[in-house]
């Protein structure tokens, strides 16, 4: 098998397994599992759990997973309060973008966010207004540093 042919069949296979994870835009038993030890490592601020995109030099973070995920309804509960932890631990105020605003902040996160191509069905490097089509299913928060 060739190196092209073994990494496609590499990224079936994560693909799969990532959609087995997330049926249904909902995490199963393995997930919550792997989860909690993956937020637990991370919080302890060895690696950034979250991928943060930066356009036009605005953090923005995303719900590959729709709205109906805790984080966005724990977010929404406290007025767009929350406190990021990567090594350090930043109080921050997230704003929900309206939805015309979110397609190219979705079209870089997908850029830089492998692990989130399973979950928004359209190609990283498709047209801006195939974004703008699915903009209202995935909620995009601009991150603001909270001054209080």
């Amino acid at each position: 098998m060739d190196w092209a042919s073994w990494r496609l069949e590499w990224t079936l296979l994560m693909w799969r397994f990532a959609r087995w994870l997330y049926r249904g835009q909902r995490q199963n038993a393995v997930a919550r599992v792997l989860n909690r030890g993956v937020a637990a490592v991370f919080s302890r601020g060895v690696s950034l759990p979250l991928v943060m995109v930066v356009v036009d030099r605005e953090r923005y973070l995303v719900s590959n997973l729709g709205p109906d995920v805790a984080w966005v309804r724990n977010v929404k509960a406290t007025a767009g309060r929350a406190v990021l932890r990567h090594g350090r631990t930043e109080p921050v105020r997230l704003e929900e973008l309206a939805i015309e605003t979110r397609a190219p902040v979705l079209k870089a996160y997908l850029q830089c966010a492998p692990g989130a191509r399973p979950h928004i069905p359209v190609a990283k490097d498709a047209p801006l207004e195939e974004f703008e089509a699915i903009a209202s299913r995935f909620p995009v928060f601009r991150v603001h540093r909270d001054r209080c």
